[in-house]
């Protein structure tokens, strides 16, 4: 007697396919609803500043609490900025494939979500870190959400100026994670950040110019021609600059800082100049902009990294 065993999927086994499919979908909706990749590059600034901090590593748990409350406290202010902006990032192509648009969150996920993430933040950084830490993270989820989504976005040029500083706060919350205070060299960092955004941020905006206009943002790089544009950005980055120079009197910082504070801004100012050089001459391509943006981003990983190498190579080069 021969048994017959069938090869196609029963409704049970398809059900669970389906559905493990599906709760993947979700999950990586609500990933993208947090906007992973800022949050990468809000954590670039956290462990170096800590590290810093402690003039070595502080305790993994402590590490742990502030990393992923810092990564929380950015998803939910990432979610909150989804679900307020869901009528314009329709209407533009570099954002039209967010899940508030596509469908796959409705709003009330979405709000329901970032509320969530934005409370687990809190309560990871004030029991694991310190209440000071929690309620800098809470700053920064109502800057960005309060501040530059629902006031400067879509009223003025200077938006990304302002509402940026949210970007500035990890360095805080890390500073206070370590001391439970705010000191001098975690104001310099954050004024380092402050300025940086600009010059990151700008060139993006030229490069997507078109959508902003489309949505009615007055983003600068998108209502202002490539001159004016090219102007701010060089002049954002020399001030940039010489504030990183800030850490050596203020900071105690040392050689491996200092050395590539001062390499890798001669670098950014070049490539700065050269987007002023090409925009005042009318030959600004997209990417020629881009350059400056994929650049900015390196130029704060080598700082940082550096700012984490620092403590264990040498002294400081002036008292702090």
């Amino acid at each position: 007697m021969t048994a017959n065993v069938s090869t196609t999927d029963t409704p049970l086994t398809s059900a669970r396919v389906h559905g493990r499919a599906g709760l993947a979908r979700k999950a990586k909706a609500y990933l993208a609803l947090t906007k992973p990749r800022v949050i990468e590059l809000l954590l670039v600034s956290t462990l170096p500043t800590m590290i810093y901090a402690q003039r070595g590593f502080p305790s993994v748990g402590l590490i742990l609490a502030t990393l992923v409350g810092g990564a929380f406290a950015a998803g939910s202010a990432g979610a909150f900025n989804c679900y307020i902006d869901r009528d314009i990032d329709k209407l533009m192509h570099r954002t039209e494939k967010r899940p508030l648009v596509t469908g796959e969150v409705t709003p009330r996920e979405a709000l329901v979500f970032a509320w969530l993430l934005g409370a687990a933040a809190i309560a990871i950084l004030w029991f694991g870190a310190n209440p000071l830490s929690a309620w800098l993270g809470l700053g920064a989820i109502l800057f960005y959400v309060v501040i530059y989504t629902m006031i400067l976005k879509r009223r003025t040029a200077q938006n990304i100026v302002w509402g940026g500083a949210a970007g500035c706060f990890p360095v805080l919350i890390a500073w206070s994670a370590v001391t439970n205070t705010v000191e001098w060299p975690a104001v310099v960092l954050f004024m380092v950040i402050f300025l940086w955004t600009p010059p990151h941020y700008w060139p993006l905006s030229m490069r997507y110019g078109e959508d902003y206009r489309n949505a009615n943002v007055p983003m600068l790089g998108a209502i202002a021609g490539a001159r004016v544009v090219s102007v701010q950005v060089v002049l954002y980055a020399w001030a940039m600059v010489a504030c990183s120079l800030l850490m050596v009197p203020a900071g105690g910082a040392g050689w491996v800082y200092t050395v590539t504070a001062v390499l890798a801004g001669a670098w950014f100012l070049y490539e700065s100049h050269a987007l002023y050089n090409r925009a005042q001459g009318g030959d600004l391509s997209d990417k020629g902009a881009m350059k400056v943006f994929h650049g900015s981003i390196s130029y704060l990983t080598l700082l940082f990294i550096a700012l984490a190498v620092d403590p264990f190579v040498g002294s400081a080069i002036m008292g702090a």
